[in-house]
């Protein structure tokens, strides 16, 4: 008779120290600002998945779960129907991450990202475990600390941030499902190993995959929480092997001495909260351009030339490719600087309703990023590239006839990076939920989510949130 496999991996210093930092985090280890963060980024994280429900790549995947059913599974958010935690990582994944209102990071030398790709696969997995509120909250920070400390220490690279996502969740879910350390080690080879997407996903033109790559991190990290809780055997030595993840992949080695507690502060303090739909390298641009807005009104026929001064990032990642003046989809438009400052100059604001077919296929819209130019001002490239980070922009508008209309944004002029309150978080929430759960359910809701450490169980969290 066969014996069943057991969990064995030769580890390396890498991947034992990620397992030993996830051994020794609990609820209790965090500061009470750490603690309100996550609960902060839950509550965000709900409110981007309920303004993305209904983006295609959202309802195909949706589709394909479907097709899955797991009665015992994990509930596929904002509907009744439950799948493998897996599948509903995937689902929930793309949905939070479509309509672009999610997180952001952004620190000076770092790759940046969007490290709340990794709440709702940690919800579901909190949801199939059944853990309690403070349980899912120590998770969050976890996987918050692995993919910012990562995302630090390694900079830019040719592959996508979600790689990140995939190694956090893999590491926080073999927490939630209270796995051992030889089997969170063997989780974490099990995410680094087989996963490497590419940076191509966010070049050029850009498709739903620009989504989806949340959800198939998610997915992928939940996976390998799963296989090791099964016993499957991981390969050896993934960071610092022969062919391992470090050389070949992070193109060198590198070790995580700094990781929050004990006095040093969680990362998940460093993140940032948006409160527009678009790409968190574009909102300075939309900011900006809101205060020229209204005095506009009537008068967009008039603009002979808009100048957008912006720091070199934005520049190179959101102006510079024929697609930018050409958005064709959704994906590409909420990327391109000249997109939405026309659709701000013209609406006075950018919601997700900006980017739906009647905007992007707008003869008007179209004629204003004709007369759109993009160009890169040293001091405010210097002032992105120092801590704490400031988004500066300007964006100056000529009419016919002389007029010159001009809007900044920027440090004290309003910034990305500044901290939101609870109820800057409150009224965001409310405002993309009311439509989607109505308005008093939305409001019990949030009331919970502000209370996620008092929860003797995360399962209450998708009930909550099932769409009217």
């Amino acid at each position: 008779m066969m014996e069943k496999s057991t969990v064995h991996n030769a580890v390396d210093g890498l991947q034992q120290r990620i397992t030993e930092y996830a051994v020794g985090l609990a609820y209790d280890t965090l500061s009470a600002d750490a603690a309100h963060a996550a609960k902060v980024r839950v509550i965000d994280t709900l409110a981007a998945l309920a303004g993305g429900f209904d983006g295609e790549p959202c309802l195909i995947a949706r589709r394909m779960a479907a097709r899955l059913p797991d009665t015992d599974g994990v509930t596929i958010t904002g509907t009744t129907i439950k799948t493998t935690p897996d599948m509903a990582a995937f689902v929930n994944g793309t949905t939070a991450r479509y309509v672009e209102l999610n997180d952001v990071y952004h620190w000076p030398g770092s790759a940046g990202g969007h490290p709340s790709d990794v709440v709702m696969p940690l919800l579901g997995v909190a949801e199939h475990a059944r853990v309690s509120g403070r349980e899912l909250i120590a998770a969050v920070v976890l996987a918050y600390e692995i993919y910012l400390r990562l995302s630090d220490v390694i900079g830019k690279r040719p592959f996508d941030c979600a790689n990140y996502a995939c190694l956090a969740v893999a590491v926080a879910s073999a927490k939630l499902l209270g796995l051992s350390r030889e089997q969170i080690a063997a989780a974490v080879s099990m995410a680094v190993v087989p996963n490497t997407i590419l940076r191509q996903v966010r070049t050029g033109h850009l498709s739903m995959w620009k989504a989806v790559t949340a959800g198939h991190a998610g997915k992928a990290g939940v996976f390998a929480a799963m296989l090791a809780r099964e016993g499957m055997n991981a390969p050896y030595l993934p960071f610092e092997g022969k062919s391992g993840w470090c050389d070949h992949i992070a193109g060198k080695r590198f070790s995580l001495d700094v990781l929050g507690g004990k006095g040093t502060p969680f990362k998940i303090l460093d993140t940032l909260i948006k409160l527009r739909s678009s790409c968190a390298t574009t909102i300075s641009s939309i900011l900006a351009a809101e205060k020229v807005a209204p005095a506009l009104k009537s008068r967009i026929g008039d603009v002979e030339r808009v100048t957008v001064e912006v720091y070199e990032t934005a520049k190179l990642g959101m102006a510079t490719g024929e697609h930018h003046w050409n958005p064709d989809c959704r994906e590409t438009a909420d990327h391109s600087i000249p997109y939405v400052v026309a659709a701000a100059l013209m609406d006075g604001t950018v919601t997700p309703r900006q980017f739906d077919d009647a905007h992007l296929k707008s003869p008007d819209l179209r004629a204003l990023l004709a007369r759109i130019e993009v160009v890169t001002n040293d001091e405010f490239t210097k002032a992105y590239e120092r801590s704490p980070v400031e988004h500066q922009t300007r964006v100056i508008v000529l009419m016919r006839g002389g007029e010159r209309l001009v809007g900044e944004s920027g440090g004290d002029k309003g910034d990305l990076s500044q901290p939101k309150s609870d109820a800057q978080i409150t009224e965001k929430f409310l405002g993309v939920t009311e439509e989607f759960l109505g308005p008093s359910r939305a409001l019990a809701a949030l009331d919970r989510l502000f209370r996620l450490e008092e929860l003797d169980s995360a399962e209450r969290i998708p009930s909550d949130f099932v769409r009217k």
